[in-house]
């Protein structure tokens, strides 16, 4: 059964990933990047790898009263594993990735998917990386109780609408809502220490939420955010065009989410510009660590070169493995990571704030445990992720890691993507 479950996943990460050759601008907000399973070009070491612990699903009893489901109107769900002995008080919620969706037709493909749909989510997954139970794989949270929170709005746990006509409902925000509800019933509400996470579009749903998430508990206990693979950039595209920005604004819109946006960006930019992480940071009070790589694929894939904006191909090349890149195409690649590296210069100052932005071709390093916390995990300046994280979260040092620009770090897990 598992082997089975294991192929079905790999079928459609191949599905998902190619979508992004496959379809213009319109499909976009379908793919997911899933967090687990596209090569790396650095596998990891031969020994025999120990089997991860596998978590059961559990739905939300009662969110439909409070309107918090789906968006095919199932009710939403969560993965947790208890901690213990001094993580017992101890408290991880991670949001999980997977895209948006921007259109009516976008979000009636997304739910039918586990990406809309608790129908389709799987009963168990596995804990890896900031999620595993094991400390020599995750030294410091590995004994906090550590929660996945399914995504299955389409627009960063944020959404607050319907469409009654295609039968959709837009409930991130309830959803999230709901969900804190019932960890706060589960034993949260006594927590001495909590981090709140996620990855890509979870990524940005620990920024949206991060100083909701900090008002649960009293100013006596220790609250930060992460997020992983969540800084999106309003970036001009290959063609000049703004991929990203369209998507962004059509997510905005369609599931009004300016609703739960900062009002102190509001006041002063657009809902659509108030959705970029670049333009949020700064209304956010609770300690921010930003965990990003410098060409962060998804971001290459599906806003800066996608076949909407490159319809010859000619980055077709360079996206499925950088080695294929030209230099002018590199070029290109550095401005980008310039202007990620601008947009975070306020908020570096920040002594509370905390970076670890690598100069590695991949997306999402905080589930996947090669890249997370093994022996050939990537460093700067010999410190690997789960480390920076920790160190700054306990307050052990200030951390401020930012990479070299490429093509300077051998400790990467470069994505490289085969279409054939």
């Amino acid at each position: 059964m598992m082997t089975m479950k294991l192929l079905l996943v790999a079928v459609e990460l191949a599905c998902l990933v190619s979508g992004i050759f496959s379809f213009g601008s319109e499909t976009l907000s379908q793919l997911s990047f899933l967090e687990n399973g596209v090569v790396s070009t650095r596998p990891s070491s031969s020994q025999p790898q120990p089997q991860p612990l596998m978590v059961d699903l559990t739905l939300i009893q009662g969110a439909h009263s409070k309107g918090a489901v789906c968006l095919d109107g199932t009710l939403p769900g969560y993965h947790l594993d208890r901690g213990f002995g001094s993580g017992a008080d101890s408290w991880l919620v991670h949001l999980e990735g997977g895209g948006w969706c921007n259109t009516i037709r976008n979000c009636v493909y997304r739910k039918n998917t586990r990406r809309g749909s608790s129908k389709f989510m799987e009963n168990q997954i596995p804990f890896t990386g900031i999620l595993s139970n094991k400390p020599e794989e995750n030294p410091d949270f590995f004994n906090w109780n550590r929660v996945k929170l399914r995504y299955c709005d389409g627009a960063s746990f944020s959404g607050d609408g319907e469409d009654e006509s295609a039968q959709l409902q837009f409930r991130g925000q309830k959803i999230w809502l709901a969900a804190m509800e019932e960890l706060m019933s589960k034993g949260m509400q006594k927590a001495n220490q909590a981090l709140l996470s996620g990855c890509s579009a979870g990524g940005l749903a620990s920024i949206i939420h991060c100083d909701e998430f900090r008002s649960l508990f009293p100013e006596s206990s220790k609250v930060k955010c992460l997020s992983d693979a969540g800084f999106f950039l309003d970036a001009i595209d290959v063609s000049g065009g703004r991929t990203l920005r369209n998507l962004f604004g059509g997510v905005v819109q369609l599931q009004d989410v300016q609703k739960n946006l900062p009002k102190s960006c509001l006041n002063q930019l657009d809902p659509t510009s108030c959705f970029f992480p670049q333009n949020m940071i700064e209304h956010i009070e609770t300690p921010l660590f930003l965990l990003n790589t410098a060409y962060d694929v998804w971001q290459v894939q599906a806003s800066l070169a996608p076949p909407s904006a490159d319809r010859l191909g000619s980055w077709n090349e360079c996206k499925s493995n950088h080695a294929n890149c030209s230099s002018s195409q590199i070029q290109f690649l550095q401005d980008f990571r310039n202007q990620m590296l601008s947009d975070i210069k306020d908020f570096s100052k920040s002594s509370q704030t905390g970076l670890f932005i690598n100069s590695c071709f991949a997306h999402c390093q905080s589930e996947r445990q090669e890249t997370w916390f093994a022996d050939d995990s990537p460093l700067i300046e010999d410190k690997p992720i789960a480390v920076a994280v920790g160190d700054w979260y306990f307050d052990r040092e200030v951390v401020k890691a930012i990479d070299c620009a490429y093509p300077c770090d051998s400790s990467c897990h470069n994505l490289v993507f085969n279409f054939k």
